[in-house]
């Protein structure tokens, strides 16, 4: 577990081994979550990098026999 102190701006320097591990760089937008006392920093995917995660996705549905 890593520990940080936060700044006189409020700002926090999270430590490299995280960084790698969450693959945070630069620029890297996070959301903030607050629960209680507990705060979550969570990277927030660009809609670039989701682009085609779908691709291989079954998209065949089976339809019921029509009525009439």
């Amino acid at each position: 577990m890593s520990k940080v102190v936060i700044s006189p701006k409020f700002q926090v320097v999270i430590p490299k081994e995280i960084r790698e591990k969450t693959g945070i760089k630069v620029g890297t937008y996070l959301e903030v979550i607050s629960y209680g006392n507990r705060i979550e920093l969570i990277p927030i995917e660009p809609i670039k990098k989701l682009k085609g995660f779908l691709n291989d996705m079954d998209t065949k549905i089976e339809r019921e026999k029509d009525r009439i």
